[in-house]
């Protein structure tokens, strides 16, 4: 798909992963075993054939950089025309981007306006699912409208807010839009992604940033079609798709992938999630080691008993240690002995022989990297 170039945003939600984003970007966060979270749309991008793309980040970007390198494992280059990043200082802007709307301003002219691309995509790194963007970008057009929103059901309850959430007619037009509300059940939870035309996108920014209105889905998508100045049309995704907007969304997410049929719906032959490839040897089990309903990477080392859990790479379980409803991130150890429920450890956490550490499935207890206990 040569006509279309993407913006994917990379710090939308940071300050709702607490601890976990204290270091890193929210695109940056490992899930599910081996992947980050920018893996999601960038494959979903690549295999659409979209080839352009910028992504917008803020702060604490290094790891996210040294993931992606130079993009070869989604088969983009780092240069003019490919994979670019975009952020205050790069644009010279001496603040961070107060929303979307001053990103995409701030991207306009060093990025945007040198596009040959009619349209643009854009996505949020929080959100992560394995979707058909062709059949999206193709929808749009038929459709004639400004804008096309993808949207997914059973995500609206009543009590998440959420950041962009429609009701549907019977003829499948959207006849309410609600922004930072926590819509009823009945409403369609955004995903974040948005298919419109480029000038429509850039003419919108620069307008918007001029009369101080800086968030994408209040101040452009709401207001303008409130107004009936613009026209906006919703595409249902009916696959699995994970909001990782929080910690608790987080935690509760990795250990839904352990379910055989909701990972094979993000896992897919026709829909492939790239990564960045690292060769390990494969994960040793040991004679008196117990596995039940786990994601195991490579290279770990299991000796005691892990249960509805996922191990990220080079994770090591001492004898007679128990890990059960935990997300153990790349290169920790647990010491022999040891007891952990409900956790989150980040990278390179040191848990000393005979620890034990229980949380909730609401409140998980959350080890920062290099954390030594």
């Amino acid at each position: 798909m040569k006509n279309v170039m993407a913006l994917v945003f990379a710090n939308i939600y940071d300050s709702s992963l607490g601890q976990l984003t204290n270091k890193r970007t929210l695109a940056s966060l490992p899930f599910g075993g081996r992947y980050r979270q920018i893996d999601f749309a960038l494959s979903n991008l690549s295999n659409a054939g979209v080839r352009h793309i910028g992504i917008v980040t803020q702060y604490n970007y290094q790891s996210l950089m040294n993931h992606i390198g130079a993009g070869e494992e989604w088969d983009l280059e780092l240069e003019e025309g490919g994979l670019e990043y975009i952020t205050p200082y790069s644009m010279g802007i001496s603040t961070t981007f107060r929303g979307k709307l001053e990103a995409i301003y701030a991207a306009t002219k060093s990025f945007l306006a040198i596009g040959k691309e009619e349209y643009v995509i854009l996505a949020d790194a929080a959100v992560v699912c394995a979707i058909n963007l062709d059949e999206v970008i193709q929808a749009h057009i038929d459709s004639g409208r400004d804008v096309t929103v993808v949207v997914k059901s059973g995500i609206a309850n009543g009590q998440k807010q959420l950041d962009l959430a429609v009701s549907l007619d019977e003829d499948g037009e959207i006849s309410d839009m609600a922004v930072d509300y926590a819509a009823p059940s009945e409403f369609l939870a955004s995903m974040g992604i948005f298919v419109m035309r480029k000038e429509l996108l850039m003419e919108a920014a620069e307008a918007c940033v001029a009369h101080n209105r800086y968030r994408f889905e209040r101040d452009f998508i709401l207001q303008d079609w409130a107004d009936g100045k613009l026209s906006v049309g919703a595409w249902e995704f009916g696959d699995v798709a994970f909001f990782n907007e929080s910690t608790e969304e987080y935690f509760r997410n990795n250990l839904a992938i352990i379910d055989r049929n909701i990972r094979h719906s993000l896992y897919r032959d026709d829909l492939t999630i790239y990564t960045r490839v690292r060769d390990q040897v494969p994960t040793y089990y040991g004679e008196g080691s117990e596995v039940d309903d786990c994601i195991v990477a490579d290279g770990c080392t299991l000796l005691g008993r892990v249960e509805n859990s996922v191990l990220f790479r080079g994770v090591r379980v001492s004898t007679g240690a128990v890990v059960k409803n935990c997300v153990v991130m790349s290169r920790s150890e647990i010491g022999i002995g040891a007891q952990l429920e409900y956790c989150i450890l980040d990278k390179e956490v040191r848990i000393s022989a005979g620890v034990k550490l229980i949380g909730t499935p609401e409140h998980p207890v959350i080890l920062n990297r290099g954390d030594v206990v």
